[in-house]
This record gives C-alpha cells, sequence and structure tokens, in this order.
C-alpha cells in the first residue's frame, strides 16, 4: 500500500531447533499504532531486533518507507528513520537528562559519546534536544542525573531520545513496563497524540493500553502471526482467546 511506511516480508529467525519468528510479514501504516502481542516466548523481542537490526534475519526483509534496510545495522536503521524505545532502558544512568537526549541527537551521524563534548554547544542539537524534552514533559530536568530519575520518567526520556532522530516510525518495546496506572494512563494518552507524527509499532503487554491505543492489532504465538485486525476483530477471535487473551477479555 502506498502509506506503509514500515513492513517485514518472511522474516525467519531460528536458535537451533527454535522458530522464534516464522515468516512473519507485517506492515504499519501512516497515522496508526499497531499493535503485536502474544504470550511470552512468542518471539516478540526477536522480531523487534530483528526490525531494528539488532538481530540478522536468517531469511526475508525489513523495508522503511520503501526502501530495503534489511542489510543495514541499527545505527543506519536510526539515520534512515526508525526510531526505538526499548523494553529494558538503554539509558546511561550517570549522566543527565539532557546529555542522553543529546546523544540520541547525534546518534543517527554514527557518532557516540566521544563527540559528545564537541556538540555540547551546538546550539541547533540544543534546541532539538530541548524541544523533545518539553515534549514528554521532562524540560525542567533536564541536568538531572538519569539515575535519580524515576521509571516512569525514564521511560519518558527514552521516547525524547527517539524523538531527536525526527523517526518516520517508532519502534517501542513494552514503554509501560513498570508504570503504575497513573503512569500508564499518562504514556497511553502521549501515545495517543504522537502516532501523527509517526506511526508507532508497538509490543506491549498492558492490554488495556493496548486496546485503548492500536488501530490494528497482530498477534505472534510461538514465531507465527495467528490473527491480525481491530480491537473487536482480535476480541472475537477464538483461537485468540484460547492462544492469549482467554484471562484478559
Amino acid at each position: 500500500m502506498s502509506d506503509t511506511i514500515l513492513a517485514t516480508r518472511n522474516l525467519q529467525k531460528s536458535f537451533g531447533a527454535l522458530k522464534a519468528t516464522d515468516n512473519v510479514s507485517i506492515d504499519l501504516r501512516a497515522g496508526e499504532i499497531h499493535a503485536i502481542i502474544g504470550p511470552n516466548g512468542a518471539g516478540k523481542s526477536t522480531l523487534i531486533g530483528q526490525i531494528s537490526g539488532g538481530l540478522k534475519s536468517d531469511a526475508g526483509q525489513v523495508h522503511l518507507m520503501g526502501r530495503d534496510v534489511t542489510a543495514l545495522a541499527t545505527e543506519a536503521r536510526a539515520k534512515a528513520g526508525l526510531g526505538r524505545t526499548f523494553q529494558i532502558s538503554a539509558l546511561a544512568m550517570e549522566d543527565t537528562v539532557l546529555e542522553n537526549v543529546l546523544l540520541g541527537a547525534i546518534g543517527a551521524t554514527g557518532g557516540g559519546w566521544r563527540f559528545l563534548r564537541g556538540v555540547s554547544g551546538d546550539r541547533d542539537l540544543n534546541a532539538r534536544a530541548m524541544e523533545a524534552l518539553a515534549r514528554v514533559g521532562l524540560a525542567a530536568a533536564k541536568d538531572t542525573r538519569c539515575a535519580d530519575l524515576s521509571h516512569g520518567q525514564r521511560r519518558q526520556l527514552e521516547v525524547a531520545v527517539a524523538l531527536t532522530l525526527q523517526p518516520k516510525a517508532f519502534v517501542m518495546d513494552e514503554p509501560m513496563a513498570g508504570l503504575g496506572a497513573e503512569g500508564s494512563k499518562a504514556m497511553t494518552g502521549f501515545l495517543d497524540g504522537l502516532r501523527s507524527e509517526a506511526p508507532i509499532l508497538l509490543v506491549e503487554h498492558d492490554m488495556d493500553a493496548v486496546f485503548a491505543l492500536a488501530d490494528r492489532i497482530s498477534v505472534l504465538v510461538y514465531g507465527r502471526i495467528i490473527a491480525s485486525g481491530n480491537v473487536d476483530e482480535i476480541r472475537a477471535s477464538a483461537e485468540v482467546r484460547e492462544a492469549y487473551l482467554g484471562e484478559s477479555v
């Protein structure tokens, strides 16, 4: 489809005899949130790794904005417009909030902390970083050590880092993980507004958030997509209820 921003085609990855992803084909369209759900061990983290470039696929392709990025490393995919947040925080805990976001701003160039001193005075980069922090409500905490943030604030900071790359698509791995009810509600509201800037491929276990946010849902079980559809279609699927949603619906 012409509005497809991100797509996988027949992705496969095995670890010995275990097929972690088995011919997985999904797409992400402009303006939408497409949620990937499934039980633990379904292959969701493997799929995210294949999409983001952290894990080499055995077969299949990843396309971003119509471009085949399968052979690109993680940094090159970020430079091409793929913004990712992580299930387990990848933030630099001893550095400040602003320093973490500045790293995101220069990360797409292939740089790293060794370049941070040289760009710390760059007005454009600082403006982009501060704009991202303002978007997630952390501008006042710019000089705070990441280690001193609450868990919810760290999740917000990860989104700010992704925002600095001005992504064409977001890939988010359990952004609600570890958040309380109020934190999940706030993050849900933020992501709902973010989809208009760039579509979001969302891996999430918080089904209240998934049902509130998702335009489409794909269900991954034992490495295979067993169903895709809107919220009502997924809720109504007997196969999905048996495999995953029985206790959640």
